[in-house]
């Protein structure tokens, strides 16, 4: 996978090589459905793909059409996309690339929708703990990081694109990615961060309920980050909060400073050597230095 954030393709439908990989087989759909769309949950739908460019494009473009809830999983993705538009690929069943349609609807007003990418960031990151014994820190806005060797590495990223009604969010996870396999040094991987737990099919299930559980709440408190605990949990899990970062802001400006906090916004606000400080709502962050 590259250093972007979004989805990708194969099922129990799979094409004739689908057991290929002994250490990678496909997806389970029928087991998937049982297990998350029974009993009136969030889940209403459950699709798996042998193959697709992008799940967030796909799910965005049928979302006038589906109710909320709608899961998109794909075994291998061919033009998956992340922040700023970058690439998302890995090889078929290294991962989990998935998108799911959320519509909070008048229950939570649309300024406050931005928190959906940070939201899931936290539920994913709780689910992985859980299932896979594996620390995992955020680094904002959407990258999930695990430690290989005592060095943090993306492994995970989420991208959010609003619909005409909703919001679709999509996630790129890398399960079982050898060194070989990664396609930057930046990049990690369940199996290199020795995580007890690389069987795809819990996981999937693992971080689709804690993102339900995290979304009710959200949902429940008109999504506001402090009220329903949010901002508490994203900060707490924040690697970037108290280092030494650079932005790069949407125009080619770049700012540099310490990351103090996240606001209400969800913006990352930095203080500048001057000592002024700044919100930054969108761009890339780089951690210079440890937190300290």
């Amino acid at each position: 996978m590259t250093p972007s954030d979004a989805p990708g393709g194969a099922s129990s439908g799979a094409p004739s090589d689908r057991w290929s990989s002994l250490d990678r087989p496909p997806l389970n759909t029928a087991a998937l459905r049982r297990a998350l769309t029974a009993g009136g949950g969030l889940w209403t739908s459950v699709e798996v793909v042998p193959r697709t460019g992008s799940t967030n494009t796909d799910l965005a473009a049928r979302a006038g059409g589906l109710p909320e809830g709608a899961v998109l999983v794909a075994e291998e993705q061919t033009a998956g996309r992340g922040r700023l538009d970058r690439s998302w690929v890995a090889p078929a069943r290294s991962g989990l690339f998935f998108s799911v349609l959320l519509k909070p609807g008048s229950a939570v007003p649309q300024e406050r929708w931005g928190w959906l990418t940070l939201l899931a960031g936290v539920a994913a990151a709780d689910a992985l703990e859980r299932t896979a014994g594996v620390d995992t820190s955020l680094k904002w806005p959407n990258d999930l990081l695990v430690a290989v060797d005592g060095q943090e590495r993306k492994a995970a990223g989420i991208l959010a694109e609003r619909t005409a009604d909703g919001v679709v969010i999509g996630v790129g996870l890398n399960v079982s990615l050898t060194r070989e396999e990664l396609p930057v040094p930046e990049a990690g991987s369940l199996l290199l961060a020795k995580a007890a737990v690389t069987d795809r099919e819990p996981l999937l299930k693992a971080v689709l309920r804690s993102l339900e559980h995290s979304y009710a709440d959200w949902r429940a408190h008109a999504g506001d980050p402090a009220a329903s605990g949010l901002l508490e949990a994203y900060a707490a899990r924040c690697a970037t909060l108290g280092r030494e970062v650079r932005a790069e802001l949407p125009g080619g400006r770049s700012l540099t400073g310490t990351a103090e906090a996240v606001d209400a916004e969800g913006r990352l606000v930095l203080r500048t050597a001057d000592g002024s400080r700044e919100a930054v709502g969108a761009g890339d962050v780089v951690h210079l230095r440890p937190a300290g």
